[in-house]
């Protein structure tokens, strides 16, 4: 199965993460890569440590990408979303992980750091005994039709809208 969890809304990572929980929960080996998210500390990394060795997790991206605190010149970001693609190839292909989860690609794809040609090749080329989740917002229709299962998190309120800043273990 190929699912993907994309749109405006909250829960994409959140929805691939409790998908983990279930894998984890059958004796699944699971394989976790951030594809934007580096250099801020999350909530999930620590939560995934208590699931090794049967789950991994690598942060590949240089950070949120022409938002917030990102000072790195453009090169860099694409640079290790290109790395990234590699290492996806390398864990989808090892026949150690039953499960992969690329979180973030599709924006990765959206910001023009990596093609929708790199994730149709990581798709086309998946063995048949492994699962991918897709995270991100904006997935182009050409990964759409790739997918079997594609959820869309729409907002519909959101506390930023009242000012509110993210919120430890909600948000990150």
């Amino acid at each position: 199965m190929i699912l993907v969890f994309t749109g405006d809304g909250k829960g994409k990572t959140t929805a691939a993460l409790g998908t983990v929980v279930r894998a984890y929960g059958y004796g699944w080996k699971v394989y976790i890569l951030q594809f934007i998210k580096g250099t801020w500390h999350y909530g999930e990394m620590d939560g995934i440590k208590a699931l090794e060795p049967a789950v991994e997790m690598e942060q590949l991206g240089k950070g949120f990408y022409k938002i917030l605190d990102d000072d790195l010149p453009e090169e860099e970001h694409k640079k290790a979303a290109v790395a990234a693609v590699e290492r996806a190839r390398e864990k989808i292909q090892s026949g150690k992980y039953k499960l992969v989860v690329l979180d973030e690609i599709i924006n990765a794809v959206d910001l023009e750091l990596i093609t929708v040609e790199d994730v149709l090749g990581l798709i086309k080329d998946k063995p048949k005994d492994v699962h991918l989740i897709l995270t991100g917002r904006g997935a182009k229709p050409e990964i759409i039709e790739a997918c079997d299962l594609v959820t869309e998190m729409k907002e519909i309120k959101h506390p930023f809208q009242k000012g509110l800043k993210a919120k430890k273990g909600i948000d990150f």
